[in-house]
């Protein structure tokens, strides 16, 4: 396993198609921690790309939403409700009460379910999805292999947002 400077893993460069998957997987959710350490709770809660409202807190606890959606609900099949409630769906609501805290403590236990939800399940296993999304995807159903890949793009997307947000807190870029 190849270290980058700051610790990350890096995906293995000759491996097999899931630990390939698995590897840039974990290298964007370890690129998520990476953009929100050492700041403080006012700084997570700065929309510094104005007019947008996007957070680092907000993009942590969408990205918690994500997690569950994906691997809880459409690969499981499971009916559970939103981490942060039914009143913010997507997570990108921030709460006085709530800080980075709880939201790594949420999306880490997110990121285990989903560990352990996948575990060994053949890349081919499918999963329902929910009538709105089996319409823009053009199926009832996405493999487990699909919701890997699209979780890697959506950290990939959200971890340039990331980036930029954390570029404007305190000047911190990286990779």
């Amino acid at each position: 396993m190849t270290l980058m400077p700051d610790g990350r893993a890096f995906p293995p460069p000759h491996a097999d198609e899931r630990a390939t998957l698995e590897g840039w997987l974990e290298f964007q959710r370890a690129t998520l921690l990476q953009k929100v350490s050492g700041l403080d709770d006012r700084q997570v809660r700065l929309a510094s790309v104005p007019p947008s409202t996007l957070t680092l807190l907000g993009l942590v606890q969408h990205l918690t939403e994500v997690e569950r959606t994906w691997y809880q609900r459409v690969f499981a099949g499971r009916t559970v409700p939103p981490v942060y409630g039914p009143e913010n769906p997507d997570g990108y609501g921030l709460d006085e009460a709530r800080g980075m805290t709880e939201a790594l403590a949420n999306w880490r236990a997110e990121v285990e379910h989903g560990r352990e939800l996948a575990g060994g399940a053949p890349l081919d296993s499918p999963g329902p999805l929910d009538r709105r999304i089996a319409g823009i995807v053009g199926s009832d159903t996405v493999s487990l292999r699909w919701v890997l890949v699209h979780l890697i793009e959506e950290y990939a997307r959200h971890n340039g947002h990331a980036d930029l947000l954390r570029e404007g807190i305190d000047g911190v870029t990286g990779v």
